[in-house]
């Protein structure tokens, strides 16, 4: 359960009602999802997260080109909510790759390798393992 009152799609106006408008246009949804409710209490954080994940998630609404397709930005989103524990977010990102055609057996291996470098990230850590293996310098 939130902590505040998600704002109400009929009851957004301005700014929220706009920003609305613009969520399910360009994530092709037919209402907008909890998590951008929750955040038009406050119209300028929604706003700032909105423009964010539209120039980043979706750079094609925006005419940017990118290197990324939108399969891997989705597993790259799925990954870090998955490391960090957010459930809103992995099934977020969860439906988001379904809808690009991800299969369990996918589904089940991008997990294993986010679970394998949670793993070997605690033991790096937890050793403090100098790094060794490092990117060349251009």
């Amino acid at each position: 359960m939130a902590t505040v009152r998600p704002v109400d799609e009929a009851e957004a106006s301005g700014k929220v009602a706009e920003i609305f408008a613009d969520i399910k246009r360009t994530k092709g949804l037919e209402r907008v999802p909890n998590f951008w409710r929750v955040l038009a209490t406050h119209p300028d954080q929604l706003e700032m997260v909105w423009s964010r994940l539209k120039a980043l998630m979706h750079p094609e609404a925006v005419g940017r080109d990118s290197p990324l397709d939108a399969r891997t930005r989705e597993i790259i989103a799925l990954a870090v909510s998955a490391a960090n524990g957010c459930s809103y977010c992995i099934n977020s990102h969860t439906a988001a790759l379904r809808k690009l055609g991800v299969d369990d057996r996918t589904l089940g291996e991008i997990l294993a390798i986010v679970s394998l470098f949670c793993t070997t990230n605690v033991l790096a850590d937890a050793y403090q393992v100098q790094p060794d293996v490092l990117p060349p310098v251009e």
